[in-house]
């Protein structure tokens, strides 16, 4: 009678390995997409590499608390951040197509970045994803934002399930002040 073989089974990740990201980390590396001529990639470097950057993560594009308060307070505070040299970026677990359609609803400004993290990837990087699964929803981001500058995590602001609070544009105009 021949043994079978072994098969070696890897160990399941351990919290170290999920750990939310820290203020004074590096931004992982990742590619996120967004429309431009077609979908197209930009990696983490990009995005985040010799400049200031607010990233503001939303659940899912067209749900309501989004779309009513979280986005637009971006919209109309967008100049604020300007005046201060950050740029802000949108991000959400959708792809690229719906970030594009969402954008021109709410009246995007240029500049302002929508950025498609289409498999949550980078919001696994970030250990900041959420099973939204109970909800129909599948894995996606928690509401957060977060300020870096060159690439490094300077604030992070993680709402509690459910809230509205320590993410807003206001919330972080004042915490960056």
């Amino acid at each position: 009678m021949a043994l079978a073989r072994m098969i070696p089974i890897p160990a399941p990740p351990t919290s170290a390995t999920n750990m939310t990201i820290q203020i004074g980390q590096p931004i992982p590396s990742a590619n996120l997409s967004v429309l431009k001529d077609g979908a197209q990639a930009i990696t983490t470097a990009q995005i985040f590499g010799g400049r200031k950057v607010l990233l503001f993560s939303v659940p899912g594009a067209f749900t309501p608390t989004c779309s009513e308060r979280h986005l637009p307070g971006y919209i109309e505070q967008h100049d604020a951040f300007k005046q201060r040299g950050i740029d802000v970026a949108c991000l959400a677990v959708n792809d690229a197509f719906v970030m594009d359609a969402w954008s021109k609803s709410q009246g995007v400004p240029d500049g302002l970045m929508m950025l498609a993290d289409g498999n949550g990837e980078f919001t696994r990087a970030l250990g900041l994803e959420m099973d939204a699964t109970k909800y129909g929803m599948g894995l996606r981001g928690k509401r957060f934002a977060l300020y870096a500058e060159d690439g490094v995590v300077k604030q992070l602001a993680v709402e509690a399930p459910g809230e509205f609070k320590v993410s807003s544009a206001e919330a972080m105009l004042a915490a960056i002040a």
